[in-house]
C-alpha cells in the first residue's frame, strides 16, 4: 500500500527548500548572504536586458576572468562596466558573495579577496543584498526601512555611459564622475584616456565643457554648454542632446550631466581609441550615431594660439586675420602648434610702455563668425549690448562673445581650441590692432569710384579691339578628364549594358584639393591599407560624409586602363552588395577614386585573425558567403578576401574593380596576354593561359567558400603538406567536410549546411571550367533545400603535387608570392 503524504505538508517543504534557491526565492537579479554565485552563474535582471557575472571579453587569449556587467539578448559580446578590471582571476573558481562585513565581494578560489565595494555598512552581513537592475545599474541596497542604496555601480562608471546614468563633478564634495577606457579591446584593465564634465570658474560662475583626456592631458572639447546643447560641437541640432540629453547646475558647485532613452539597448562609449561613440542596438546590429572627435579638427590645440582649424580647407589651419606664424618654417612643414602671434602690436600694449598713455587709434574687434569659441572663457553680467564695451574697456581682453543661454563671455591671453562651422558655432569678436581693420572712408570711396570708371571704360576698348585680331590658341591645360572620358566612351562603344548602365558625364569629379584635406592630406594616420593601384585612405567631406580614397601610385603597374575598368564598371552600379563609387580626380599627375567608407575593413582582416575570427559566427559566414555571390551576378573581378569589405553590420561587399571584365555583346570569354590578379585565387586557364571568362571568377569564389568555412588562407599547408584545396578534397573523399568547419564556428546543427558548403566550394573549383557551375547556379545551390548537388571532381593545383605557379612564373623569370600578392602584369603563356 503506497502512503501519499499529506499534501500541504508536501508543499511546505517544497517552498522550504526551494527558499535556498536564489531564483526561485529572490530572482534572478539578486544575491543575498546565503545566496552567492560562483563562475558559471549569472544574475539577469528582471527586463532580460543585462547581465551581470563572470565573463572573459571576446578574443582575449588565456583564460582571465572578469566580473562586469553586458547585455544580454546582444549576440555580440558587450560589456558596460567591469568590477574588477585590473585584478583578473586566471581561472573560473571565482566567487561574487556578501561578505560577513555587508560589503559585494569577489573572491578566487582560495577565499583570497579580488574586489569590493568597500564601504562602511552599520548593519548586520544578512541585511544587505545587491540587485541588478533593469537600466544595468548594480545596487548594493540596505533590507531596513526605506531600502537605503549603500553602493551603486552608477556611482563608479567605467568605459560606458547608459541612460538613466549620472557623470559630473562638484566642488563641495570633490567628487568627479568620469568615464575611463579599457587598455584595448581585449583588455578590460585602466586605459589611458578618460571623459567627463570640466568647468572653469570665474570667480564663481562656471562653464561646464565635455572633455577627453589622455593621461590627464586635454584631446577634445565640446565648448561650453549653454542650456540646451554643448556650442563647440559641429551641426548639434542634427545630434541627440535635444532629445533626453540634459546638464543640470545645483547653483553649489556641482553640475551633472544625464540623458533619459525610452530604451536601454543605447549608450555612449568611450573606446581604447580615445573617442566617444553613441551606438543604439536593433536587429541589424549596433548602429554607430555620433563620434567625437569626428574630424582632424576636434583634436584640441590643433592649430595652437590664434590659429583657427576648418576641415573644409587645405591647409585645415591658419592664423587669425592680423596674425602670422610664430615659427613659419614649422607652419610650412604642417606643424601648427606653436601657433600664431600678433603682426602689429595692440594700442593698448603700446599705451603700457609710455608714460603719456601713447597716441595713434585704438583696437578694434574683429568678427569670426560661426565659430567654436577657445577654451577657458570668462564670465561678464553683461547684456548683448554692454558686452562689446565691458572687454573693450579692458586692455586684458583679447576676445569676447556673447550666447543666449550663456551670455557675455571674455577671454584674456591667448585663445586657444579655434575651429570654423560651416552650419553652427556662434560670432567671436578677437582684438586686434585698428591697421588690420578694413575701413571704408567716404574719402576712399569718392577716389576708387571714379578709378574703377575709368578701369571699366578702359577694358570695354581693349575687349572690343581684341575682337579685330584672330585669337591666339588657348594654352594648353589638363586635359587628363578629357581623354579618361572619351577612353571610356571606346571602352563600352558596342556594348549596350555598359553604355545604358554609365553616364560618364555625369560622374562627379572631385578637386584634388578637397580629397587632400579631407584625408588631412593624406596622412599615415588615415591609411586603410595598401593594394596593387596604391595606397587608400579613409577622408571626410565637409559634410561630414565618411569616403575611402584610393590614391594610384606612381610605382604601381596599374594606371588608366585599370582606373577606366573601375569607373566604367561600377559608377553607375547600385547593390548592396558592391562599394559603391561617388565619383573620381584626375588633376596633372593625380589619379585618384572615392568610394563610400566601410568601417569593418576587409573579411581578411576578420577571417584569419585568430582572435577577431570568433566575431564571425557561422550564419554570420554563410550571409556573407550568398551576399558575395549576389555582388559576383553583376560583374567579373579579381576575387579575394581582401576585396570582400564588411560594413557596419558585417554584410559583405565586392570593392576594387580596377581588373574587372567588361565583356562585349554575346562574349562569355576572352583571351589576353596580360594576366592580373592573385595567385591563389586566380584559375588554372587564367593564370597560365590567359583565358579567362565567368568560371575564373567562380573559382576564384570557391576558394573565398573555403577559406571562409575554414578561417584558413589557400596557401596555408594542413597534413601531408596539403594546400587547403587539396584538403578540403581529401576530407570530402573520406567523409569528413564538415571538419572543414573553424572549430570556433562548428555545430552539429548546421553540419549538414557547413557540409553543403563546402560540396559548392569544391564545385567552383574544379580543374576545367565547364564542370564549375555558374554564379547563379551557386545561389541556387545555396538558398535552396536540395539534396541531389553533383559529386565534385578534383580541383585544379593538387593533382600534380610536384607543380606549383611559383615554379610556372620561374621560368618566365616571374618572382611572385602566393596567394597574397596581387599581378599586375605577367605575361600569359
Amino acid at each position: 500500500m503506497i502512503v501519499i503524504p499529506n499534501i500541504r505538508i508536501l508543499l511546505f517543504v517544497l517552498a522550504t527548500v526551494s527558499c535556498f534557491s536564489l531564483k526561485l526565492c529572490f530572482g534572478e537579479d539578486r544575491i543575498t548572504f546565503s545566496t552567492p554565485i560562483k563562475d558559471s552563474e549569472t544574475l539577469l535582471s528582471k527586463s532580460g536586458v543585462f547581465r551581470f557575472g563572470f565573463f572573459s571579453p571576446v578574443n582575449s587569449t588565456g583564460l582571465l576572468r572578469y566580473v562586469g556587467i553586458w547585455y544580454d539578448k546582444v549576440p555580440v559580446q558587450t560589456v558596460v562596466w567591469v568590477a574588477n578590471k585590473d585584478t583578473p582571476i586566471n581561472n573560473t573558481s571565482g566567487v561574487i558573495s556578501i561578505s560577513d562585513d555587508g560589503n559585494l565581494v569577489v573572491t578566487d578560489g582560495r577565499n583570497r579577496l579580488v574586489w569590493s565595494t568597500n564601504v562602511t555598512v552599520t548593519v548586520a552581513s544578512n541585511a544587505t543584498w545587491v540587485q541588478l537592475m533593469d537600466n544595468g545599474n548594480l545596487r548594493l541596497q540596505d533590507n531596513r526601512n526605506n531600502v537605503e542604496t549603500l553602493w551603486e555601480s552608477f556611482k563608479h562608471p567605467y568605459n560606458s555611459f547608459l541612460p538613466r546614468m549620472t557623470l559630473g563633478t562638484s566642488t563641495k564634495t570633490g567628487e568627479n564622475l568620469k568615464l575611463t577606457s579599457w587598455r584595448s579591446y581585449v583588455d578590460p584593465s585602466t586605459g589611458s584616456y578618460t571623459a567627463g564634465l570640466a568647468s572653469f570658474t570665474f570667480p564663481e560662475l562656471m562653464f561646464p565643457e565635455l572633455l577627453i583626456w589622455n593621461k590627464n592631458v586635454p584631446i577634445w572639447r565640446s565648448g561650453p554648454w549653454n542650456g540646451q546643447v554643448f556650442i563647440g560641437l559641429p551641426d548639434v541640432d542634427s545630434l541627440l542632446f535635444l532629445d533626453g540629453f540634459n546638464l543640470i547646475n545645483d547653483n553649489q558647485g556641482t553640475f551633472s550631466m544625464s540623458f533619459a532613452n525610452d530604451s536601454f539597448m543605447y549608450h555612449f562609449n568611450l573606446d581604447p581609441d580615445g573617442a566617444i561613440y553613441q551606438r543604439d542596438w536593433s536587429a541589424r546590429g549596433w548602429r554607430i550615431g555620433v563620434r567625437f572627435p569626428s574630424t582632424g579638427c576636434d583634436a584640441f590645440g590643433r592649430c595652437g594660439p590664434y590659429g583657427i582649424c576648418n576641415s573644409r580647407e587645405d591647409p585645415t589651419c591658419k592664423c587669425v586675420k592680423g596674425f602670422v606664424p610664430r615659427n613659419s618654417t614649422e607652419w610650412n612643414a604642417r606643424n601648427w602648434s606653436n601657433g600664431c602671434v600678433r603682426r602689429v602690436s595692440l594700442q593698448c600694449e603700446r599705451q603700457r610702455n609710455v608714460s603719456n598713455g601713447g597716441g595713434g587709434k585704438g583696437d578694434g574687434f574683429l568678427k569670426l563668425q560661426k565659430m567654436k569659441v577657445p577654451i577657458i572663457a570668462e564670465q561678464s553680467l553683461a547684456n548683448v549690448q554692454a558686452c562689446p564695451k565691458v572687454c573693450s574697456d579692458n586692455c586684458s581682453c583679447t576676445a569676447y562673445a556673447y550666447d543666449r543661454g550663456i551670455g557675455c563671455m571674455l577671454w584674456s591671453g591667448e585663445l586657444v581650441d579655434m575651429q570654423s562651422f560651416l552650419g553652427s558655432g556662434i560670432d567671436l569678436y578677437v582684438r586686434v590692432a585698428h591697421s588690420e581693420l578694413k575701413t571704408h572712408s567716404k574719402l576712399a570711396v569718392m577716389i576708387t569710384a571714379p578709378v574703377l570708371g575709368v578701369v571699366f571704360v578702359a577694358a570695354f576698348c581693349v575687349l572690343l579691339a581684341c575682337r579685330r585680331f584672330k585669337k591666339r590658341p588657348a594654352p594648353e591645360k589638363d586635359r587628363s578628364a578629357e581623354l579618361l572620358y572619351k577612353r571610356m566612351e571606346e571602352l563600352t562603344s558596342g556594348n549596350e549594358s555598359a553604355s545604358n548602365q554609365v553616364k560618364l558625364k555625369d560622374l562627379p569629379l572631385f578637386e584634388f584639393k578637397v580629397l587632400a584635406t579631407s584625408t588631412d592630406s593624406f596622412s599615415p594616420g588615415n591609411k586603410l591599407g595598401q593594394g596593387g593601384f596604391g595606397p587608400v585612405y579613409k577622408g571626410i567631406l565637409p559634410e561630414g560624409q565618411e569616403i575611402a580614397v584610393k590614391r594610384l601610385s606612381r610605382a604601381s603597374g596599374q594606371g588608366l586602363e585599370e582606373l577606366m575598368n573601375e569607373v566604367v564598371v561600377i559608377s553607375k552600379l547600385q547593390h548592396r552588395n558592391l562599394v559603391k563609387l561617388l565619383g573620381c580626380c584626375i588633376e596633372g599627375e593625380e589619379r585618384l577614386l572615392v568610394y563610400e567608407y566601410m568601417p569593418k575593413k576587409s573579411l581578411d582582416a576578420y577571417l584569419f585573425d585568430p582572435l577577431k575570427q570568433k566575431i564571425l559566427d557561422w550564419r554570420t559566414r554563410f550571409n556573407i558567403m550568398e551576399g558575395i555571390c549576389r555582388g559576383l551576378l553583376y560583374l567579373h573581378r579579381d576575387l579575394k578576401a581582401s576585396n570582400i569589405l564588411l560594413d557596419d553590420n558585417l554584410n559583405p561587399k565586392i570593392s576594387d574593380f580596377g581588373l574587372a571584365r567588361v565583356f562585349q555583346v554575346n562574349e562569355d570569354e576572352a583571351n589576353t596576354t596580360r594576366v592580373v590578379g592573385t595567385y591563389g585565387y586566380m584559375s588554372p586557364e587564367y593564370a597560365m593561359e590567359g583565358f579567362f571568362s565567368e568560371k575564373s571568377d567562380v573559382f576564384s569564389l570557391g576558394v573565398i567558400f573555403l577559406e571562409i568555412i575554414s578561417g584558413r588562407k589557400n596557401s596555408h599547408k594542413e597534413d601531408n603538406n596539403l594546400n587547403l584545396l587539396a584538403y578540403a578534397w581529401k576530407l570530402w573523399n573520406d567523409g569528413e567536410a564538415s571538419s572543414l568547419a573553424n572549430s570556433i564556428v562548428f555545430d552539429e546543427c548546421f553540419e549538414k549546411e557547413i557540409t553543403k558548403c563546402v560540396q559548392i566550394g569544391l564545385l567552383c573549383v574544379q580543374e576545367f571550367a565547364n564542370d564549375r557551375p555558374n554564379v547563379s547556379t551557386v545561389i541556387w545551390m545555396l538558398t535552396t533545400e536540395n539534396t541531389n548537388l553533383p559529386e565534385p571532381k578534383q580541383p585544379a593545383f593538387i593533382a600534380r603535387r610536384g607543380f606549383s605557379i611559383a615554379e610556372s612564373s620561374d621560368q618566365s623569370s616571374q618572382k611572385v608570392s602566393i596567394n597574397d600578392v596581387s599581378l599586375t602584369a605577367v605575361t600569359g603563356r
